[in-house]
C-alpha cells in the first residue's frame, strides 16, 4: 500500500494534522513521515504571478507604450525566500510511493489557489489520487473527519478557476490602472505633497474603499446644521412626572404647514413659543391633559444570528477597539488552538449536519468557568433539541462554512492567549449560548395624551398683529394639540442574559421617547401609571417648555461600521434581517477586507485612529480620489466593485464560465486604460489638486 501525503497551509497546522493521525510520525526537513502518511505544509503562499518583465523586459520601464498589458498566458514563479520548502513539496509530490495527495489548505479560494499554484508549478507523480480536506475546525474529531470523507480534487475545480480569475482581476487592475494614472497625473500630484516619487496605487477593491470614505468625509464638511424646536409638556400624577413630546397627527392645526421640522418639531422657535402661549393662554397651571389614546403591547427581541467575521470585526471595533485585522489575527489564534470553529465565514447560521452534534459544543463550554452555567442550563433542559428548526440553521446560506461558534474544546489553550483573546472568545461564547435562549420581553405603552387652545378669540386676534410672527399664518379653527409618550421596560431577560460580555451596559430602561430629557422617576413607576389609565382621563399639565436641536451630519465610517459596509456593496444596514438579504453582494471577502483596510493605512491614504477606530482620508488619499473620479470612475462604485465579487462567485457556483469572465474583463481594463491615455493629464487636475490641497493647508494651521 502507498503512502498518503497531506500538504497543509503551514506548519502549525501540520502539527495538529500529525497529532489527530496519533501516529509516530519522523520529523524530517520539511516534513512529517510515518508508515502511512506523510504531512508537509506551505508557509502561505509558495508560487507568485509574474511581474511584466517576466513577459517583456521592456515592461520595467513604465510607459504609456505598453498599456494596457493584458497577457493570453499568465506567467507564474516560486517566490524567493520560500524556495526551500516548495522544493520538499515538489520531491514529495512526486515521489512513486505516493497513492493520494490530500490538499489540506485554507479551506476556501484563497487556500485553493495557494495549492493549485504549488501543483501547477511542481507537478506530481501521474497516478495519485488528488483528493480535498474541507474542514471547520482544527479539532480531532473534524481532521478525522475531513480525511474520511475527502472529495475528488475536481469537485472544487470551478472554485479554483474563481480563485485563478480574482488573482488575474487584481493583477490587471492594478498594474494597468496603476501605471497609466501614474504616468498621467502622478507627477503633478507630487508638487502637492512634497514628494520626490508618486506612485498612484490602484486597486478594484482597495480604490472604492478609499472612495466611500472620502465621499463621506466630504458629506461631512459640506454639512450645514439647521436648528430645529420641539415643544414638550410636562405632566404629573402624584409623584411621578413624566414628559410628552408634541407631535403634529393629522387634524392639528399645524398638519402639513411649511412651518414644520419634519412631525414633531419647528423650523422657528418663535412658532414653539406661540404653540405654547396658543395653550396656555388664559389658563393657570396645573392645566388638563385628556387621555385620547393608550395602546399596551408586548415587544420581543431575539436572540442574534451568530457570528461571521463582519459581524465579529465590527462588534470588536465597537466594544474594545480593535481594528478588523487585530481582531482577524486573534480569531485565526483561537481558531488555531481548537478554540472557534473557521472564522473566515461569511455565514451567520449553522448547518443542519453541525446542529445535529450541537451537544458536543455546549458539553465542551461546561468547562469555562465564565458560561458554564449557561451551557449546564442549556443541556439540563435540552434546548437543543429543536435546534435545527429555528432560524439559526440553514443550509442554503451556507456557502463554504458556517458561522463561528466555540468548538467546545481545547479549553485549557486559554491559558495560553491573551486577555483580549479571551475577551474574543468569551464574545463568540456568549453569542452562541444566547441562541438556545427565549426572546427578550419588553412592555411597552405609548400614551397620546391632547391640550385644548386657550382663549380663541383672544390668540385669533393675534394673527393679524402685524409685529407677529408669521408662523401660525394660514391656520385656522384652533382646537387642540397632541403630545406622544412612549414607555418601555425590559419585563423578561431572556437571551440577554448571556449575550451581555461583561462592561457592556444593559438595554437602557425608556419612560418615554425623550429618554435623556430628564423625566422624574423610573420607567417601572411611570408605566405603573399608564397601566391604570384610560381614555379620556384627564391629567394635570405643569408646564411646557421649548427645547433646541439641531440636525446631524453623517458619522464616520470606523474600521468596524466599514467592514460592514463593504459586506453590504457599501451600505452600512445595521439590520439583520436586510444584510441576510443582499448577502453575496459584498466588496471583497471576509479573508481579505481586513487586509484591504490596512493596506490603505499603511499606504498612507487612509488615517485610522487607534484609540476611536475612526478612518479619516489622508491628503493623498483624497488626491488620489480626485484623479480616479475624474478618469475612471466606475472604480469608486460599490455596486459596480461588489458585482465583480459576485461575477466571481457565479464562476465558483458554475453559472458562468472562465472564459466569459475574463472576456468582460480584459474589455474593461483594456477600454479604460485607453480612455486615460488620451486625457489631457496634469492641466486637468489643477484645480482639484488646488481644492484638496488647501483643505490640508487651511486644517494644518488650525492645529
Amino acid at each position: 500500500m502507498g503512502k498518503r501525503l497531506i500538504i497543509t497551509e503551514k506548519p502549525s497546522v501540520a502539527r495538529e494534522f500529525a497529532g489527530a493521525l496519533q501516529q509516530n510520525m519522523r520529523s524530517l526537513n520539511g516534513y512529517m513521515e510515518s508508515e502511512e502518511y506523510i504531512i508537509t505544509w506551505c508557509v502561505g503562499h509558495l508560487v507568485t504571478m509574474s511581474y511584466p518583465e517576466a513577459y517583456d523586459q521592456s515592461m520595467k520601464r513604465w510607459s504609456l507604450e505598453t498599456l494596457p498589458f493584458l497577457p493570453k498566458e499568465y506567467k507564474y514563479e516560486i517566490i524567493e525566500n520560500v524556495k526551500k520548502q516548495f522544493h520538499v513539496v515538489k520531491s514529495l509530490l512526486n515521489r512513486q510511493d505516493v497513492d493520494v495527495i490530500y490538499n489540506a489548505g485554507d479551506a476556501g479560494r484563497e487556500g485553493e489557489y495557494i495549492q493549485r499554484l504549488v501543483l501547477q508549478m511542481a507537478g506530481y507523480n501521474g497516478h495519485a489520487a488528488l483528493k480535498r480536506i474541507w474542514i471547520d475546525s482544527q479539532t480531532r474529531e473534524e481532521i478525522l473527519r475531513g480525511i474520511r470523507e475527502a472529495k475528488d480534487s475536481s469537485h472544487y475545480d470551478n472554485l479554483s478557476r474563481a480563485a485563478y480569475l480574482r488573482a488575474r482581476e487584481d493583477y490587471l487592475m492594478g498594474i494597468n490602472f496603476s501605471r497609466v494614472l501614474t504616468l498621467k497625473y502622478g507627477y503633478g500630484m507630487k508638487e502637492y505633497l512634497k514628494r520626490d516619487r508618486m506612485v498612484i496605487s490602484v486597486g478594484r477593491v482597495m480604490t472604492c474603499v478609499l472612495g466611500m470614505v472620502v465621499k463621506r468625509e466630504r458629506e461631512i464638511r459640506e454639512f450645514v446644521k439647521t436648528p430645529f424646536y420641539k415643544v414638550f409638556s410636562e405632566m404629573k400624577l402624584g409623584e411621578t412626572v413624566w414628559k410628552g413630546e408634541w407631535r403634529c397627527f393629522e387634524g392639528s392645526n399645524y398638519f402639513q404647514s411649511p412651518l414644520l421640522y419634519k412631525d414633531s418639531g419647528f423650523v422657528k422657535e418663535e412658532t414653539a413659543k406661540e404653540l405654547i402661549g396658543s395653550l396656555s393662554e388664559g389658563k393657570d397651571f396645573p392645566i388638563s391633559a385628556v387621555v385620547e389614546r393608550i395602546e399596551k403591547k408586548k415587544e420581543t427581541k431575539s436572540p442574534p444570528l451568530l457570528y461571521n467575521l463582519a459581524e465579529l470585526q465590527n462588534d470588536c471595533s465597537r466594544l474594545f477597539k480593535l481594528s478588523p485585522d487585530e481582531t482577524l489575527k486573534i480569531a485565526q489564534e483561537l481558531y488555531e488552538k481548537k478554540l472557534i470553529t473557521y472564522p473566515r465565514t461569511d455565514a451567520r447560521v449553522l448547518s443542519s449536519a453541525v446542529a445535529k452534534e450541537i451537544v458536543r459544543h455546549l458539553t465542551g463550554m461546561k468547562s469555562y468557568g465564565k458560561l458554564a452555567g449557561y451551557a449546564e442550563e442549556i443541556l439540563g433542559d435540552n434546548r437543543f433539541r429543536n435546534l435545527g428548526k429555528t432560524r439559526y440553521v440553514n443550509d442554503k446560506q451556507i456557502t463554504d462554512h458556517y458561522a463561528i461558534i466555540p468548538t467546545g474544546q481545547g479549553q485549557g489553550a486559554l491559558s495560553g492567549v491573551g486577555a483580549m483573546a479571551e475577551r474574543v472568545y468569551e464574545l463568540i461564547g456568549r453569542r452562541f449560548l444566547s441562541i438556545f435562549y427565549p426572546p427578550a420581553v419588553y412592555r411597552k405603552i405609548t400614551m397620546i395624551t391632547s391640550v385644548s387652545h386657550g382663549k380663541e378669540e383672544t390668540y385669533g386676534n393675534n394673527l393679524s398683529n402685524s409685529n407677529r410672527s408669521d408662523s401660525l399664518d394660514g391656520l385656522e379653527n384652533l382646537k387642540k394639540e397632541y403630545f406622544s409618550t412612549i414607555g418601555r421596560v425590559l419585563t423578561e431577560e431572556g437571551y440577554l442574559c448571556v449575550a451581555r460580555p461583561q462592561g457592556e451596559v444593559a438595554d437602557r430602561e425608556e419612560g418615554s421617547e425623550e429618554g435623556e430629557e430628564g423625566e422624574t422617576g423610573s420607567a417601572e413607576a411611570i408605566l405603573s401609571v399608564f397601566e391604570k389609565l384610560k381614555k379620556g382621563r384627564e391629567i394635570p399639565v405643569t408646564g411646557f417648555q421649548v427645547k433646541t436641536g439641531e440636525t446631524k451630519p453623517p458619522k464616520r465610517y470606523n474600521s468596524g461600521t466599514m467592514i460592514l459596509a463593504m459586506e453590504n456593496a457599501g451600505q452600512l444596514i445595521e439590520d439583520e434581517e436586510l444584510r441576510a438579504q443582499i448577502k453575496g453582494s459584498g466588496i471583497g471577502t471576509s479573508a481579505t477586507r481586513a487586509e484591504i483596510l490596512k493596506k490603505l493605512v499603511a499606504n498612507q491614504y487612509l488615517l485610522l485612529n487607534k484609540k476611536t477606530q475612526i478612518l479619516t482620508p489622508a491628503q493623498m488619499g483624497e488626491m488620489i480620489y480626485e484623479v480616479v473620479e475624474h478618469s475612471i470612475r466606475p472604480l469608486l462604485n460599490p455596486e459596480l466593485t461588489a458585482s465583480w465579487e459576485k461575477g466571481l462567485t457565479m464562476v465558483a457556483n458554475g453559472e458562468i464560465t472562465q472564459e466569459e469572465y475574463m472576456k468582460k474583463l480584459n474589455d474593461f481594463v483594456g477600454r479604460r486604460t485607453n480612455a486615460v491615455k488620451e486625457q489631457r493629464g496634469k492641466e486637468n487636475m489643477v484645480a482639484r489638486y488646488d481644492y484638496v490641497s488647501q483643505f490640508y493647508v487651511k486644517n494644518e494651521k488650525r492645529k
